[in-house]
């Protein structure tokens, strides 16, 4: 299929009223998306089911992404580590997940006070395109983000425009609707690639700790893989933040456990199957030595945490997912993971973390990177029934 006209033609040397390239790549992509006065210049989503998409497509946008980034310093330089696996996964149809925290954009210019971030790095014509740019450059099949304020105006019919589906829950009572100029609540977000997965069931629940429902919430979707035939339940949270909720994340995330404990058994049972293979992605604002950390290490549901594969002894976390310096100082922790069930998934790769040096001295969020959270990627495959 031919890359679309009206792509391949967008002027990146045209002035923009309201912010540069970024807007101008914004404004053409979401205008092709919606436009009713012509033909949409990509594949319609409904007729994606079995088809594809064509790879010059996406070429094209991040192609014009990196365009219209033209004058901001490269974008951090990060590799895959294949692990050595003598596992029995399905051969060649690895399955590519991305967990991240976007940083939503009326806290990161509202009140998170990134104080060595300079303004216009926050700026979201050009942020945007960076987050952008992050997701195009590594294409998952299952996109996992917290902290998303932009979901309809931006997310959702870009995504769909490159062969996604969404679905989205907001916080009930979201602190960037307190921001001045907000673009209203945000929330945990979870995308799937439609030619790779065929959606089952997907719903959004609110987080309760002793019987009472809190302001965290978690999107949870079942999906079933178009080339292994496989199933496989995905999660997206984002945990309460601060130090001093210790408390509450430990029964967040032992309420997260049960109705994913339910709710698999209640799929076996449904569907017949022994057991459904589990993703649950999220930022937990937790340590590992937090006790939510050990409720997911220690849980029945057979979990582990991908990103300890890239220690040497393949049980340590990384240093930090997450390195920013705010007023109150500086923090460099591990909050953000990708859990998987180890007796149904077997991870194959995952993305390295970029270094202290390549980070900077003014560290996260900055003209490199749109966010105060790393993105975490791997690719895992559906391990063999026996």
């Amino acid at each position: 299929m031919k890359v679309p006209s009206v792509l391949v033609s967008l002027s990146l040397s045209a002035v923009c009223q309201m912010g540069g390239g970024a807007t101008r790549l914004y404004s053409t992509l979401t205008q092709s998306l919606g436009s009713n006065s012509s033909p949409r210049p990509y594949l319609d989503p409904r007729h994606l089911d079995n088809t594809n998409l064509d790879p010059d497509f996406h070429q094209e946008l991040l192609r014009q992404c990196e365009e219209a980034l033209r004058d901001r310093p490269p974008r951090l330089h990060r590799q895959f580590v294949h692990l050595n696996n003598n596992g029995h996964g399905a051969p060649n149809s690895p399955v590519r997940v991305m967990q991240w925290n976007i940083l939503a954009q009326a806290l990161g210019e509202g009140v998170d006070n990134f104080v060595r971030c300079p303004l216009d790095a926050l700026c979201w014509s050009q942020r945007k395109c960076l987050l952008l740019e992050e997701i195009l450059t590594y294409r998952p099949h299952i996109l996992c983000l917290q902290e998303v304020d932009h979901y309809y105006d931006t997310f959702e019919p870009v995504l769909a425009g490159l062969g996604y589906s969404g679905h989205f829950c907001p916080k009930p009572c979201s602190p960037c609707l307190y921001v001045e100029g907000n673009n209203g609540p945000d929330g945990c977000a979870l995308f799937f690639d439609r030619s790779r997965f065929e959606l089952l069931d997907s719903t959004s629940t609110r987080l309760y700790a002793i019987m009472i429902p809190t302001n965290q919430v978690a999107v949870v979707t079942t999906l079933r893989c178009r080339v292994t035939g496989s199933l496989v339940c995905v999660a997206v949270t984002h945990l309460k933040a601060r130090s001093g909720w210790e408390w509450l994340r430990s029964a967040q995330g032992s309420d997260l456990l049960w109705q994913l404990q339910n709710l698999t058994n209640k799929l076996c049972a449904r569907l017949g199957e022994d057991s459904i293979p589990l993703l649950i992605c999220g930022d937990f604002n937790a340590v590992p030595t937090e006790e939510v950390y050990r409720h997911f290490a220690v849980s029945p549901l057979g979990l582990d945490s991908a990103y300890k594969k890239l220690s040497q002894d393949g049980s340590t976390e990384p240093k930090y997912t997450s390195w920013k310096i705010r007023a109150t100082g500086e923090c460099c922790s591990t909050l953000d993971y990708i859990w998987y069930t180890r007796d149904t998934l077997k991870v194959n790769a995952v993305l390295d973390l970029p270094t202290e040096e390549q980070i900077g001295p003014d560290r996260l969020p900055s003209y490199s990177y749109p966010s105060d959270h790393l993105s975490l990627v791997c690719d895992f495959t559906f391990r063999e029934k026996e």
